[in-house]
């Protein structure tokens, strides 16, 4: 093996921490990959069940369960631990429960050593990687949620199903918290080369009340699955193989992460969804687009919900 050898160390081995353990595998993403769970057998027996899959996967790769002594050697931390969203609960009421449990897996993470980049997928996602980069005491750039990539991936695949386009070929984001109060850009979606909105003005087959009922969806997925599964895996596992593949190909991708804003869109001292460039460092830079009046409203709102909803976090930190 040539080069770099890249390290994941993956905290959490439920539905979607094998997910992503999954996904990774199967795209080739890394050389090495590190289970830790609070339940030891359990990622014992992640570790033999994902290498027993190594034969068919496209590259050579090294799966282990281990400790926090291996954060030491690790390019990305992978956090998918804690509590997960039951019927009936939205992501922030997890706050105070989730809080407490990171706050001692980042702690055991940093005394180990640990000099790389975190990524956050537990929710409610932006107040727990503020979690992590307070108590980390790492750079902003260095401590990323997975943010709103999810939910505009969602956006992206109903707005394929509605115009009958290949999704990978529309633009679109949602931003915001991930979350209740996420909002669409639609202002810069396109749809290939052409703006959405020309799309909707001079077709009649499209209209905007279809977008507002695809959005709804978009925002209360997570709830539609739930009720009918249990959980959301498969999508956020792709999600967090998507943003560690930009950070550690070195990409300097647009994706629509959780970011610590300093001033960007007005507001500061928050972590919330946002489309930002990634590379080997981390955040290379937040892009700050320019919103309409209603989405600067939406995306103002937003942002304070998440700030009442941290009051419990703050408290324990």
């Amino acid at each position: 093996m040539n080069g770099k050898v890249n390290r994941v160390v993956l905290i959490g081995t439920g539905a979607v921490g094998c997910s992503y353990a999954y996904s990774l595998i199967n795209q080739g993403v890394i050389e090495e990959l590190v289970l830790i769970d609070v339940n030891e057998l359990r990622a014992e027996g992640e570790a033999m069940d994902l290498n027993h899959g190594l034969p068919f996967a496209p590259s050579a790769m090294k799966v282990w369960s281990g400790t926090y002594k291996d954060c030491q050697q690790a390019d990305l931390v992978v956090i998918t631990a804690g509590l997960a969203q039951k019927p009936g609960e939205t992501r922030l009421d997890l706050v105070a429960k989730n809080t407490v449990i990171f706050k001692e897996i980042v702690t055991n993470v940093m005394s180990n050593g640990f000099d790389g980049i975190f990524l956050v997928a537990t929710n409610p996602v932006d107040i727990m990687t503020y979690v992590t980069w307070k108590t980390s005491g790492l750079p902003k750039e260095r401590v990323i949620g997975s943010g709103t990539t999810l939910d505009s991936a969602r956006l992206r695949y109903m707005l394929g199903d509605y115009f009958e386009i290949d999704a990978r070929n529309i633009h679109a984001y949602i931003i915001g918290e991930h979350g209740d109060t996420e909002l669409p850009v639609w202002s810069h979606t396109t749809i290939g080369v052409e703006k959405l909105n020309t799309i909707i003005d001079k077709n009649d087959h499209y209209n905007t009340g279809d977008l507002e009922k695809i959005f709804e969806n978009v925002r209360d997925a997570a709830y539609h699955i739930i009720d009918r599964k249990g959980a959301t895996f498969y999508g956020i596992g792709m999600s967090l193989v998507r943003i560690t593949r930009a950070i550690l190909q070195n990409e300097n991708s647009i994706l629509p992460v959780s970011v610590y804003l300093e001033g960007e869109y007005g507001h500061s001292d928050v972590y919330i969804g946002a489309p930002a460039i990634l590379n080997r460092n981390g955040i290379r830079q937040i892009v700050e687009i320019e919103l309409n009046e209603n989405e600067k409203k939406q995306f103002d709102h937003s942002v304070e919900i998440l700030r009442q909803s941290m009051v419990p976090s703050l408290e324990i930190i």
